[in-house]
């Protein structure tokens, strides 16, 4: 039997998990010089002044923009966060970054296993699983992504694809200093959202399968200005990991400011 909740029980859902922290993350993956950074700092900065306290606003910038947007963000509440972290703390591992270097500029958290890099440069489970441990030791949250494609949605694989990425990504990973995305592959930049009860849903599956039941949970596919009140009075979702929308102040800043009543 399915149950359509009333937006009032839905806000009250809400208010008891406060023990579940929700995290409002930007991954502007490929997007902005330093100079864009800055500029995006600075409009973005005047647009959050009265945003509810009690969100965590982080944002995944290019490796070039962290350092001067770090300490342009110094006393803020913003957090700034990275796209990646290598598993070695120094090397032969051209075009990496390792925790050492994030963590001398401030970096509290990092984008871990998107399905870009799974899909464009070779990440597999075993990796992902690595780059978390690198995160952890250097006490910097990772933000661990997983999702299916269309093709295994249409073929109803979902929920098994999902299992098997958590199972192998959070072997030996600390549940308390981790954050989850759920980002189904399908609705990455295309426009296609993942409906808000079904994106629901499937985040309930991925926390059936945690140890610790309080891990923040986001969603992430296409979030917007227009869907953000939506998809967050939703019981299981703490929080959204957001692509094209985080590249302009004010559309990111009106997703930090969402409304539930």
């Amino acid at each position: 039997m399915v149950v359509n909740l009333s937006l009032q029980s839905k806000v009250e859902i809400k208010s008891n998990q406060a023990v579940r922290k929700i995290v409002l993350a930007g991954n502007w993956k490929m997007h902005k010089t330093q100079v864009e950074s800055l500029e995006f700092v600075q409009k973005f900065k005047s647009e959050i002044e009265n945003t509810e306290e009690g969100r965590e606003i982080v944002l995944c910038a290019p490796f070039t923009s962290l350092s001067v947007m770090s300490k342009n963000l110094h006393g803020s509440r913003i957090q700034l966060g990275a796209q990646n972290i290598h598993w070695e703390d120094k090397g032969a591992y051209t075009g990496e970054i390792s925790g050492d270097m994030l963590t001398e500029i401030g970096i509290s958290y990092v984008v871990v296993g998107h399905s870009e890099r799974r899909q464009y440069f070779g990440e597999t489970d075993q990796t992902v699983n690595l780059r978390l441990k690198s995160a952890q030791k250097h006490g910097i949250t990772p933000i661990l992504c997983v999702g299916e494609t269309k093709e295994q949605r249409d073929t109803g694989a979902t929920e098994k694809i999902i299992i098997n990425q958590l199972k192998e990504d959070l072997i030996d990973i600390d549940q308390s200093n981790l954050v989850i995305a759920y980002e189904p592959i399908w609705a990455i930049g295309t426009g296609d959202t993942c409906e808000s009860i079904e994106a629901n849903r499937v985040i309930g599956v991925i926390r059936q399968q945690l140890k610790n039941k309080n891990v923040s949970i986001q969603y992430g596919g296409s979030v917007k200005p227009n869907n953000i009140d939506e998809i967050m009075t939703q019981s299981e979702i703490d929080g959204v990991l957001v692509g094209g929308a985080s590249l302009e102040p004010a559309s990111f800043a009106r997703i930090a400011n969402y409304k539930i009543s």
